[in-house]
């Protein structure tokens, strides 16, 4: 099993959503995982930087390395399960495991919404209404219309699942800012190699 890379000191915005859902976009923070796999949520800080820029909650509160270890569990188990829906009737002990996983976070508080006087939003809660919300966000998607339109990057290397809510439904990349552009510039090369 290749040990997933961590990048170096995290930009402002370093986590792209692009994705089309919450929970997608969280399976989407192990990159490449077919080859050099890299992790994005190596420490708590970087789970707190991707819950605040998820817009799930403002102030996520004390995140230790157990919170870390609690939504990176979840966040694998929706992976396999969004790769291996619906599940078969012969389905192994470890989609199983995944789906009470899922279910049971699903279980959890959402985040607290409130609006003060002037309007504005206040985003509450800790890391079980973290995990309640993304839970809750994969199953609506596995049990809903949407499911149909899950996609996985036409990029042989990346990994990252998508919802292809475009109207032609005929989305290929995760993003144009990481593999569709990749894909351009690799295909622009090999023509002007052919031309030559």
């Amino acid at each position: 099993m290749t040990v997933p890379e961590t990048p170096g000191n995290g930009s402002v915005n370093d986590f792209v959503f692009v994705s089309g859902r919450l929970s997608l976009d969280l399976a989407g923070t192990l990159l490449w995982r077919r080859s050099r796999r890299i992790e994005l949520l190596s420490r708590p800080d970087d789970l707190r930087r991707w819950i605040h820029q998820a817009g799930l909650l403002d102030a996520p509160g004390s995140l230790d390395a157990r919170a870390l270890q609690r939504v990176c569990r979840l966040r694998e188990a929706v992976y396999v399960l969004v790769r291996a829906w619906p599940l078969a009737p012969a389905a192994d002990d470890d989609l199983r495991e995944a789906l009470a996983e899922v279910n049971e976070a699903s279980r959890l508080p959402l985040p607290r919404h409130q609006l003060d006087e002037a309007g504005q939003l206040t985003r509450t809660g800790g890391v079980d209404e973290v995990l309640g919300a993304v839970a809750r966000d994969a199953v609506d998607l596995m049990g809903g219309a949407d499911f149909t339109r899950v996609r996985e990057c036409q990029n042989e290397e990346c990994t990252r699942l998508f919802v292809d809510l475009s109207r032609s439904t005929n989305r290929r990349w995760c993003g144009m800012a990481e593999c569709g552009n990749r894909h351009k510039v690799a295909s622009y090369r090999k023509r002007r190699q052919q031309a030559q």
